[in-house]
């Protein structure tokens, strides 16, 4: 019997409702033999506290640059403290923008970055708990908090804040884990797949009455 050959990458189906910039992740980052289980930005509300911060600084740079036309060291200040504000809230923007939460059935993947790309992996194999925490705030709007547990030094991913839908993911999340199989590498779990522990031992001499 012929081997059936791994596709060229995740389901089109899958991608289908994903942002472009969510799915050009999934396809680049997403091996052809995984299967996507979650796809996802942060909530907006990650930029709650960006916006509240740097909102009263654009306005400040925009009295001081309204406040004297005529007076050229107001206005030029007035507008470099406006372009400033701009700038570091435009960046926060786009480092939401770009930062993807994906979820296959071997790894979790955090991808991040604007001009350079990073991505940090958690083989699901070595996650040995998860905790979903949801705030006052986060439940009102819908998001939550995922806290990885895992074997060994890996705490790139220990906690990941700010996730829509968290009850909906933690669910698929945890189905995942719990349905999981195989070695850190996807392969199957040969030895644990031929056992079975109400099977009799081969070899062992029969028992006496």
């Amino acid at each position: 019997m012929a081997t059936p050959e791994p596709s060229d990458g995740p389901d089109p189906d899958d991608l289908a409702e994903l942002p472009t910039r969510a799915r050009k992740d999934v396809r680049k980052y997403v091996l052809a033999d995984e299967v996507l289980t979650v796809a996802t930005r942060r909530h907006w509300a990650v930029l709650v506290a960006p916006t509240a911060r740097w909102l009263p600084v654009l306005v400040l740079g925009g009295w001081l640059l309204l406040l004297d036309a005529e007076n050229r060291f107001t206005t030029t200040l007035g507008l470099l403290v406006a372009l400033a504000a701009l700038a570091v809230y435009g960046l926060r923007v786009g480092e939401w923008w770009m930062r993807h939460f994906i979820v296959t059935n071997r790894r979790v993947l955090l991808t991040s970055g604007l001009i350079v790309r990073s991505v940090t992996l958690l083989p699901v194999r070595r996650i040995t708990d998860l905790t979903w925490k949801e705030t006052l705030f986060g439940n009102l709007l819908g998001y939550g908090t995922f806290r990885f547990e895992s074997a060994g030094k890996l705490k790139a991913l220990s906690e990941i804040t700010f996730l829509p839908h968290a009850e909906e993911l933690y669910r698929k999340v945890s189905r995942l884990l719990f349905t999981s199989g195989g070695d850190d590498e996807g392969n199957p779990d040969t030895k644990s797949a031929a056992r079975r522990d109400t099977e009799p031992i081969a070899g062992l001499p029969p028992r006496q009455p």
